[in-house]
């Protein structure tokens, strides 16, 4: 399992809007080949930040497979124009 990791800046004032086009993107990847999860979580610190979480069965199911659909055009459409600046995606394996 792989688990995608990144740290949403969300352009200040734009929250409410940004959780909203998330509720209408989420759909888009949960039907990807390959996800296995995700979660969303708003920072308390910094509630212009969010973090997601995403488990994958493989780099490529994310990388090669949802980025290369047609979903994720639409996903990239309702989320990208919130970001500021845009987010870095890392990948990790477990290692215990």
């Amino acid at each position: 399992m792989i688990l995608e990791h990144a740290i949403l800046p969300v352009r200040a004032g734009s929250e409410a809007e940004f959780e909203g086009a998330f509720v209408r993107a989420r759909p888009l990847i949960s039907v990807q080949p390959g996800f296995r999860s995700l979660s969303l979580s708003r920072s308390s610190e910094s509630p212009s930040e969010y973090l997601l979480l995403v488990e994958w069965d493989t780099v490529e199911a994310h990388t090669n497979g949802f980025r290369a659909s047609p979903e994720y055009q639409q996903w990239k459409a309702l989320l990208h124009p919130f970001y500021d600046p845009f987010p870095v995606v890392e990948h990790f394996t477990a290692v215990a």
